[in-house]
């Protein structure tokens, strides 16, 4: 039988977790995802949270940084895996949160979280290092496929949150609503958009340099936020070496949580703290001076795509 507080604790030292309890952890958790929409209401106070990248132990210090779950309420905006040494961790400490406080923490889907990319940029190979066999990775990419693709906060005049950004196709979060979310991520169409697109200074819809999903400027964003009664769209996808970065008369915020990403992009992290006025406030923290460099595993270098 599973015990959850002693998982939490065994992934936060980087202790290895048995292979069936991994099983019964993604199966416990796909079940309270079922359940979840694709647009997730979600209510003030919480804290919105970037990219992760398997980087444990800023992941602990993002938990010092904002307050410990369940006192603080928390929102992942994907991109838990991959690049970072400790995906599987970060992975597993994020999903025992979730089985362990359903309502406290809340995860959405990267575009990192599909078969495709992780057996690029790390996560296969690092299940495969750690456990002799895929089987984990098939276990976690079976939740990736229940992750909901975006949450809303606070109501009308909220805070809509997504992985990457708009897609031409979305007009409405109303047709979020309606994506058949459980499978692999496509490569074109509105699921792929919501993963992938960018916000940049373009006069209208763009394509994007990544290969995949759009690039998209002010008039979109307005028009969205307009239509949709949404005061601020939170989103993470890209680095940002201040941590987070305001946009388009302050209508959306890229927010960025992997410290020194990749371990040597120098750039600092942040997360985003909403109130109950839906009052902003960014709290920035810096790499973790516990991580022993020297028990890095070795890791093969991936192919580099645009950030």
């Amino acid at each position: 039988m599973l015990n959850l507080d002693d998982t939490i604790e065994r992934v936060k030292e980087c202790k290895l977790i048995p292979e069936r309890d991994v099983e019964e952890l993604c199966n416990k958790i796909i079940e309270i995802l079922i359940e979840e929409g694709n647009v997730q209401a979600l209510d003030t106070p919480i804290t919105i949270c970037g990219d992760i990248h398997g980087q444990l132990h800023d992941l602990l210090t993002l938990f010092k940084t904002g307050g410990e779950c369940p006192s603080t309420q928390y929102l992942f905006l994907g991109d838990f895996v991959d690049r970072g040494f400790y995906s599987l961790e970060s992975f597993l400490l994020l999903m025992a949160l979730k089985v362990r406080y359903p309502d406290r923490i809340t995860l959405i889907r990267g575009n990192h979280e599909t078969r495709q990319i992780t057996t690029v940029y790390g996560f296969y190979d690092e299940c495969l290092r750690k456990y002799g066999s895929v089987n984990v990775w098939r276990y976690c990419c079976e939740v990736f496929d229940y992750l909901s693709l975006g949450a809303m906060i606070g109501g009308q005049d909220g805070v809509f949150c997504v992985h990457g950004g708009l897609s031409p196709m979305i007009d409405q979060i109303d047709q979020i609503r309606v994506i058949n979310r459980k499978q692999e991520v496509p490569h074109e169409g509105a699921m792929c958009d919501l993963l992938w697109s960018d916000p940049e200074d373009v006069p209208s819809w763009s394509i994007s340099p990544r290969g995949a999903g759009f690039l998209f400027g002010y008039n979109e964003v307005k028009k969205f936020s307009h239509t949709n009664g949404v005061s601020l769209i939170a989103r993470a996808h890209q680095l940002v070496m201040e941590g987070y970065k305001e946009m388009f008369d302050k209508r959306l915020v890229t927010v960025w949580s992997a410290p020194n990403y990749c371990y040597r992009c120098g750039n600092i992290a942040s997360v985003l703290a909403i109130d109950n006025a839906l009052g902003r406030q960014y709290k920035v923290f810096e790499a973790s001076t516990n991580q022993e460099i020297s028990s890095i595993p070795s890791k093969k270098p991936t192919i580099d795509y645009f950030i």
